[in-house]
């Protein structure tokens, strides 16, 4: 009997589930697809079926814990009072408080960022680059409107402040999940990024 669409997505969340589990359990390097076939209760002809590698699961849990969601990145097209420099200072402030609350989010995110097989962590990086892209270019479109609007002090640009705020917002991250979250990322970040915001407004 040919499996519906409902129960090959429920095989797939449930392998899915199985990786996440081992891989915060024992690291990436350290798991076979055979583990996680067994720990998931399917064939590793299953796993196979859903996912050609190992590399390819990773990039599926990595989709699944995006950074930005689609509606935050809506706030960038809408035409909000503050403007497009206040539509980014809100949904980065709401990114840093969705992942410092979501605990499943911070251990794929874990997961990626201190990858320990360096082979695996290129291929998933080269994926992430690309899944990136789209909202880089979101993200720097709305500088370049910031910039447009007046919004962005000289002697900023819209490119500078674009790879400021890029760098500072992987910095903070990998800093918080490296060194065991000593710090409230949800209030800590948006102190930060405040000022920086204020800063490129030409306030600070």
């Amino acid at each position: 009997m040919r499996r519906t669409k409902a129960e090959a997505e429920e095989t797939r969340r449930g392998i899915l589930s199985a990786a996440e589990r081992l891989f915060e359990a024992k690291g990436l390097a350290a798991t076979s697809l055979e583990e996680i076939a067994a720990e998931a209760g399917v064939t590793r002809g299953a796993v196979y079926w859903h996912f050609t590698n190992k590399a390819d699961l990773v990039i599926a849990l990595l989709a699944d814990a995006p950074l930005f969601h689609e509606d935050m990145l809506a706030l960038l097209a809408e035409d909000d009072p503050a403007g497009p420099l206040g539509a980014l200072e809100a949904m980065v402030i709401a990114a840093l408080e969705r992942l410092a609350t979501d605990e499943r989010r911070q251990r794929i995110c874990s997961l990626v960022t201190f990858c320990d097989q360096r082979e695996l962590l290129t291929m998933v990086m080269q994926s992430k680059t690309n899944m990136m892209e789209d909202v880089r270019l979101q993200l720097a479109s709305a500088f370049v409107k910031a910039a447009e609007r007046g919004q962005i002090a000289a002697p900023w640009t819209a490119a500078t402040a674009a790879d400021s705020f890029d760098w500072l917002l992987h910095g903070v991250i990998s800093d918080w999940l490296k060194f065991g979250r000593r710090f409230d990322l949800a209030r800590r970040g948006a102190e930060v990024f405040r000022l920086q915001f204020a800063c490129f407004r030409g306030g600070a």
